[in-house]
């Protein structure tokens, strides 16, 4: 990646079904581009036959040197999808209400911050974990995690943001366990009763919540964390440890590598940073080290992706605002 601060070109790839006002959205991201010295970015729209990774390799194809995802997961993921492997950087403007990934940049749904944190160039190479054809940024879930996502409505998000997810969850904190069988590497393989399996690059959820305080993005490492509760009361200990920020949650094993397989019994609901895919009986992912560039809050080498993101929010919005004063 290039250093240069003037004439950036770049592409909006935007789902417009997660925008209220597109017309409104475009003029207040080219202005704010405008007034940084970027050159006028490209808008791409996805759709339901392309959700974003067509859009993205025309855009890489057409030379910019950085993608901006602007709308939920399934956007994000599109995107990644497109610019794994190449130069081109990946900033995410929020517009879902999951952004998983924003999560992790501390970004939530702040626009502002999302022009401000490519403008400044802060950049991150990491990782990128595969599962097939499909990559994701954050994790790979099987279990209790996709049921979640399953039982949560799209109203409701809208209406309440991340907490949605708590209504969701409650839904199934008694639904029986699976029973898998977890190998990692070359590793004999662990067979348990797990409630949800997850295969992360990055270890915050939504709401902050941060599952794997050593999942680090560009150590070429998976971490994986088993969740094993069988009760309320476990439940109930493992979001205490989790939001006191304690060494060891209980009910939760953790393992790291470079390859990852999990197989069930049966088939069972599974997702990728955040948006459901099919069910299936297995899970198999492997990293692919430094293969996205990303957009971060500065300092970029910090082992925390958010970084300096509330800062960057209030120049962001700085930078916004001068922008609409020349309109």
């Amino acid at each position: 990646m290039n250093g240069r601060t003037e004439a950036v070109r770049s592409a909006v790839v935007v789902n417009p079904a997660k925008v209220t006002d597109l017309d409104e959205l475009r003029a207040t991201v080219d202005g704010a581009l405008a007034r940084a010295g970027w050159a006028e970015p490209m808008w791409l729209e996805t759709t339901v036959d392309d959700p974003g990774e067509g859009q993205t390799r025309h855009a890489v194809e057409a030379g910019v040197e950085v993608v901006f995802a602007c709308g939920g997961d399934g956007t994000v993921m599109s995107c990644v999808a497109g610019l794994v492997g190449t130069d081109v950087a990946l900033a995410i403007l929020p517009a879902g209400t999951g952004n998983l990934l924003a999560a992790n940049l501390g970004l939530s749904t702040d626009l502002a911050a999302g022009i401000e944190v490519a403008v400044e160039r802060g950049l991150r190479q990491l990782d990128v974990g595969q599962l097939g054809d499909r990559y994701f940024v954050v994790m790979a879930g099987m279990g209790f995690d996709a049921k979640m996502l399953a039982a949560t409505s799209e109203k409701t998000k809208a209406r309440i943001g991340w907490p949605a997810y708590v209504v969701g969850a409650a839904r199934h904190l008694r639904d029986r366990p699976m029973r898998v069988q977890i190998r990692v590497d070359d590793r004999p393989p662990v067979r348990t009763r797990a409630r949800t399996v997850l295969v992360a690059n990055v270890g915050r959820l939504q709401g902050g919540v941060t599952l794997l305080p050593n999942a680090e993005p560009d150590d070429g490492l998976l971490d994986v964390a088993v969740l094993t509760p069988r009760t309320i009361r476990h439940w109930l200990a493992m979001g205490w440890a989790l939001l006191r920020r304690r060494g060891r949650v209980p009910r939760m094993q953790v393992f790291r590598g470079r390859r990852v397989s999990i197989s069930s019994n049966r088939d069972q609901p599974r997702e990728l940073d955040g948006d459901l895919i099919e069910p299936g009986r297995t899970l198999e992912a492997t990293v692919r080290p430094a293969a996205l560039w990303l957009c971060v809050p500065r300092p970029e080498d910090d082992p925390d992706l958010a970084v300096d993101a509330d800062a960057a929010g209030e120049r962001g919005e700085d930078l916004v605002e001068r922008a609409q004063d020349r309109r």
